[in-house]
């Protein structure tokens, strides 16, 4: 190694450490990083199972509304409007006087479902209710609200009171007409429980999952039939 100093003078030209960039030079092309350059997103999300199945599929979701096309895509898109909670609680409150018109009619020469004394207490109205007629009475209007949903829902995934609101029960996952099987299961948990035991609470129950729920406004109802309730208009 040399021990002779350096020549007086500047630094040599080709000093790396010491090169500076000529000035007003322009960055270098790309910019930072971490913006995507034009045309090189990834495809969007897959769009709603309503769509045709073929296809351009719909841009990503922009909460926004800037149409930069950042989010995850919209769950909704492609689907029709899902059903107006004031519309769907008209139809049911229609499709249950259907069911329950009839049935008071045919239980009048019967006489009433309860017959309680004075005397008893809450618990003995509960056994009464559900012993002898009642027990009776209750089977008949569980096998007819049930039978009454399911058999409508699977031909053509509307009630009475929906084809009146014009609303339509569907499979969530591909739009479809819910099968039997399906339409047993959200009949069964829209109606057993009101019929058995709490038909105020039940329903205030089904109503606030409903306007809780999102994206879908699933009640408990169509959660267990994998369904939702759109708008045929």
């Amino acid at each position: 190694m040399s021990t002779e100093p350096p020549p007086p003078g500047p630094p040599p030209d080709d000093d790396p450490f010491l090169k500076k960039p000529p000035p007003d030079q322009p960055p270098p092309a790309g910019g930072s990083p971490y913006d995507t350059p034009p045309g090189s997103q990834g495809p969007p999300g897959p769009g709603s199972p309503y769509g045709s199945g073929g296809g351009t599929p719909p841009p990503p979701y922009d909460p926004y509304g800037g149409g930069g096309g950042y989010g995850p895509p919209d769950p909704l898109a492609g689907m029709p409007p899902l059903a107006d909670f004031g519309k769907r609680l008209v139809a049911r409150i229609i499709d249950a006087l259907i069911i329950a018109i009839p049935l008071g009619l045919i239980q009048i020469p019967f006489g009433s479902r309860f017959t309680v004394d004075r005397g008893e207490d809450a618990s003995d109205v509960f056994v009464d209710s559900y012993s002898g007629g009642g027990l009776i009475w209750t089977l008949i209007a569980i096998v007819a609200f049930i039978g009454y949903d399911t058999l409508m829902v699977k031909t053509s995934g509307q009630t009475v009171g929906k084809k009146l609101l014009k609303l339509r029960v569907a499979m969530l996952n591909d739009g479809t007409t819910p099968d039997t099987s399906a339409s047993l299961m959200r009949a069964t948990v829209l109606w057993l429980p009101a019929l058995l035991c709490c038909p105020c609470i039940w329903q205030i129950v089904l109503a606030i999952t409903i306007v809780m729920d999102k994206p879908y406004k699933q009640g408990l109802h169509d959660k267990a039939g994998k369904t939702v309730v759109v708008t045929t208009d």
